[in-house]
């Protein structure tokens, strides 16, 4: 389970001396700990599929930050933030490309039958229950209104 691997990569990482890795990952630990409190599983664990989703949300937020810090003219804290986003992305599937997004954003629209930017909600809805986790959410939104207008 990737729970189990994320407390044990923790670990490694406090035996290794690696405070970036370790803050991190303790970090995610604590918001992963307040999803199974909320959700009422806190001794039997979350899964995957529940995982991962923290996981991309947490990779987003280091994302944003670091753009912010850029703008800021923070060069050393937005290099902090990837480096983050790294470690967190190490435990997300691969993310699709946009070629293969396109294939599914065009298969969502040829089943669905959408047409025209009001379709839009349907056909992202579709594509982001296909691809899950393995694909950005602006990205596919992105791609779908270029497709629908």
């Amino acid at each position: 389970m990737l729970e189990q691997r994320i407390e044990q990569d923790i670990k490694a990482a406090l035996l290794a001396g690696d405070k970036v890795k370790s803050g991190t990952l303790k970090g995610l630990k604590s918001n992963l700990l307040n999803l199974k409190v909320a959700s009422g599983k806190r001794d039997s664990g979350l899964s995957d599929d529940e995982v991962l989703p923290v996981i991309a949300k947490e990779s987003k937020q280091r994302t944003e930050s670091a753009e912010l810090y850029v703008q800021g003219g923070d060069q050393a804290r937005a290099a902090d933030e990837l480096a983050e986003k790294a470690i967190l992305d190490a435990y997300l599937p691969a993310q699709l490309s946009e070629d293969e997004l396109i294939k599914l954003i065009d298969e969502a629209i040829a089943t669905s039958g959408a047409a025209g930017p009001q379709a839009m909600g349907q056909v992202i809805g579709r594509v982001r229950q296909q691809a899950g986790p393995a694909a950005d959410g602006a990205l596919i939104a992105r791609l779908v209104k270029e497709k629908l207008q």
